[in-house]
This record gives structure tokens, sequence and C-alpha cells, in this order.
């Protein structure tokens, strides 16, 4: 790269380019130090001698070019002037020569830099510029598929990933302000290092795009917060895993989706996000099944399992209001799920028939007696909120009577897990007793889902006192 004299940027697909070559011409035989870079042919401008290829467009990035033709004057390595594009006034002054192309048009646009094409930003930066990435790269043989590598490599969690490419890292790394080399936590089960840059790599594997990472920040700072106790997660026999809910603005500028298929497939950011988590507990983290994760079945949201609560319609309040946020703020919440049972009601007019039957399927979920450990979030459909809206009923009206049907008798329980472990003596010796299903705040009631048909969901899940949802602000 010269220090001193005038530098041109050029390339032969622009038309002004091709206006302004003898105007090139015309300045190397003036006898000023004229260095020419051609973006797409050496061989161009044939006015010029001793035209530089950069076809590998690294002038052009060191020199910050975004539309060709433009010129540039450097005295002791520092650029003093810039023209871009053809206007004869502006050439002249960098050139420091009057009456500069008299035979051509005042003014011509420029065309865009081959440094401007999709993806080169982040290519040029990864192979030109201090990434600041401490990731140590991976090579490949020439015919080696980088999709298989990541399978050979055990860095998969049994579908294909994206290859986490330097420059897919720094684009998806542009999402955040956040430095790469910052220290988000200690990632169970193994508690290494979870760095930002870490975080991003693994995002790029799931599929996520950069705006994406201000939700997957927060989850994976909302994972390391012991109430949650990602740790035990991971270690138990039961089939959960981490269940992600977002809520705020940011759900629906990333897109996600509040309503039908709610939990299902075909939304980008539910999948890649969720997947981000589950890859960094395997890949950071060092949980992997069979291993340190001992679950007996495990369940399909262990690949991802990522929603929006449905807000749109501000009738109840969300449940990240409930736990003190503003409205206006975005958040996450996880906890342990370990899948979905549909409540199907396409009877029920009224809030208290509706209301028996959630009873009866929440009171099956582990088994009929279980009332320890037990956890659950209600998602009520579209068409089952409408009998409450109708009545008038608030989401506090709703939990206050399933808390008082959600009882089971104390002579129904027996020894060991299911629950008599955490009663008093004196309820033990009571059997007509009535003890809840679910412990204080381990059935939480939220919005999502479809408004076509008389659906409601439950996802089922840990409950106990070391187990429990946590819910974090983005910060966006």
């Amino acid at each position: 790269m010269p220090t001193d004299g005038l530098v041109a940027v050029v390339k032969r697909d622009c038309p002004t380019c091709a206006l302004v070559a003898p105007v090139l011409g015309a300045l190397r035989r003036s006898g000023g130090r004229l260095t020419v870079y051609s973006q797409d042919d050496p061989g161009f401008p044939e006015t010029v001698a001793g035209v530089l290829d950069d076809t590998g467009l690294e002038a052009s990035w060191r020199l910050g070019v975004s539309i060709v033709p433009t010129l540039i004057r450097l005295e002791a390595g520092v650029e003093t002037a810039r023209a871009v594009g053809w206007n004869r006034g502006e050439w002249g002054t960098v050139a420091r020569i009057r009456e500069l192309g008299t035979d051509l048009p005042e003014n011509r646009p420029g065309c865009a830099s081959l440094t401007e094409e999709d993806g080169a930003e982040y290519r040029l930066r990864a192979r030109y510029g201090n990434t600041g990435l401490a990731s140590r790269e991976i090579p490949l043989a020439p015919e080696e598929d980088a999709v298989e590598a990541c399978y050979e490599r055990g860095w998969t969690d049994g579908m294909p990933v994206v290859p986490p490419t330097p420059e897919r890292v720094l684009k998806v790394l542009d999402g955040t302000p956040r430095q790469p080399d910052e220290t988000v936590g200690l990632l169970p089960p193994n508690l290494l290092p979870c760095t930002v840059e870490k975080i991003a790599v693994n995002a790029v594997m799931a599929g996520c795009k950069p705006e994406y990472m201000p939700v997957v920040l927060g989850i994976v700072e909302a994972a390391l917060i012991p109430q949650f106790n990602l740790h035990g997660i991971l270690a138990t026999t039961n089939s959960v895993g981490p269940v992600v809910m977002v809520n705020g603005p940011v759900a629906q500028q990333i897109g996600m989706n509040s309503g039908g298929n709610v939990f299902g497939q075909g939304n980008r950011a539910h999948a890649a996000i969720g997947r981000t988590l589950q890859l960094l507990v395997r890949n950071v983290g060092g949980g992997v099944p069979g291993e340190i994760d001992r679950a007996v079945f495990g369940n399909p949201g262990k690949y991802s399992f990522c929603f929006a609560e449905d807000e749109t319609d501000g009738g109840w309040t969300s449940y990240a209001v409930e736990q003190g946020y503003p409205p206006q703020a975005s958040t996450v919440t996880l906890f342990g799920g370990d899948g979905v049972t549909p409540v199907i009601d396409h009877v029920s007019r009224t809030p208290e028939a509706l209301c028996k039957t959630y009873v009866q399927s929440l009171l099956a979920l582990y088994n009929r007696y279980q009332v320890n450990e037990v956890g659950a979030f209600l998602a009520v459909g579209g068409e089952h909120q409408n009998v409450f809206y109708e009545a008038g009923w608030s989401k506090e009206d709703l939990r206050g009577h399933l808390e008082e049907w959600l009882t089971v008798r104390v002579g129904d329980l027996v020894p060991g897990r299911s629950g008599l472990g955490p009663l008093s003596e004196e309820e033990r010796n009571d059997p007509e007793r009535l003890v809840p299903k679910f412990r204080t705040g381990t059935l939480n009631i939220i919005r999502a889902g479809g408004r076509a048909g008389k659906y409601s969901a439950i996802i089922s899940g840990l409950g106990s006192s070391g187990m429990m949802p946590v819910t974090k602000e983005i910060d966006t």
C-alpha cells in the first residue's frame, strides 16, 4: 500500500470507471505518483501501465472504498482528500490539477464497490482485519464437507448445523455491542467459561440471525441464575429440558410466534434461539446425552423449545408483568419442561365448567397422586380465553379456582417421591386432609396459541424449590 501520492480504485464493470480511464492515463503521464487498483480485472484500465490486482479486495477494504471510481490523496500514510464517483471539480482538487477531464461531463455517479456485495464486509474483516476472535480455526481438507465435519467432531445435537466460519461469527456478533471476550458465566455441568464469542459460535451453528443475539444472551444469563438450577435439569433422570418463553416488544421485532402452532415447527427464531442454549450446554458445558445428561426418556423439546407469550389483546396481565416487569420491557423466562399435554374441551361454556376440565388434566400430571416436584405452565388458547373474558374473569380468578380444586387426599399418597416427604407429622396422620397438587409458584398461567378451536395446553415439568422458573430482562 503506498503512503504518498494518488490512489485510484476502479473496476471494469463500471461505466463511470470506463469514463475516467483517460483521466487516469493523463494523471500518470503528468509525472505525479499514481497507484491504480482494479477490483475485477488487473488489465483495466488500459490507459495506465502497472495496474495492481485487487480482486482479493484487500486494498479496497483497507482504504474503505464503497463506491468506484474513488480517487484518494495520501500524505505520509494519511488520507488528506478523497473524491467518489466522477466530479470534475472534486477530482481536480484531489489531484491538484486544474482543468482536469475538460472533455468529460461535469458529474457522473459511481458504482457500488465489490466490497459492498452481500457478505463481503464480514468475509473481508475475517480475512484482513483484527477480528478479536479467540476461537481456534479448524482446517478442513479441500474436499471435506464442513457439515459432516461438525458431525464427526461431536458438535451437533443430531441435526445438521451451520458451519461457524469466522465471517458468520463476526456477522452474528454485530447483533450485540458486547465484546467477544466478555465472560457471561460458568456453564454447567463442567462449569467452563462461556464467553460472548462462544455464544455467537453456537448461535451461528443453530441458525441465528444477528438480531437474535440480545435474546440469546439474555437466555444464557437466565440459565445461570441459581434458582433455575441448569445443572440439575441436565443431570436429572427426569425428561425435562430448558423451555424458553419471550415477552415484550423484542418478540415481535424478531418475528416470534405467539399464535397458531406456537409450540410447533416453522418459526426460525423459535428453533434457532432455543437450539443455541442446547448446543452451548453440549459444546461448552459438556452436557452430553448418556453422560452428564441422564434422562431416562428426554423429550423432543431438548432440541429446542422456545416461544413467545401472546400479549396482543392486553386482556390478561402477561407472565412477565406478573413477575414485576413493566409491559414495555423485553424479557426471557426459563423453566424446566418435559412436554405438551393438549386440553380439549369443545363443550364448556362457563368458566367453572372449563376450570373443571383443566383440573382433571392438571391432576393427571406425572400421576394422579404425585404432588412432589410437579410444575406446569397452563397455556390458555384463544377460544377458551373468550369463555373467561365473556364472564369477566381475570387470570387471578382462574388461578384462584384452580388452586381451590387442585388438591389430593393425604390418604391417596404413598411414601417416597409422591409427596409425603414434605408433609408434617400432623398432615401425614390425617388421611382426609387435602394437600395442593402444586406447591406455591409451580402452577403458572399464560396466553398462547391460535384462536380457532377450543383448546388449551399444559407444559408439564419440575416444580421443586431447587428448580424454579426464572425471568430476566433482555438488554436490547
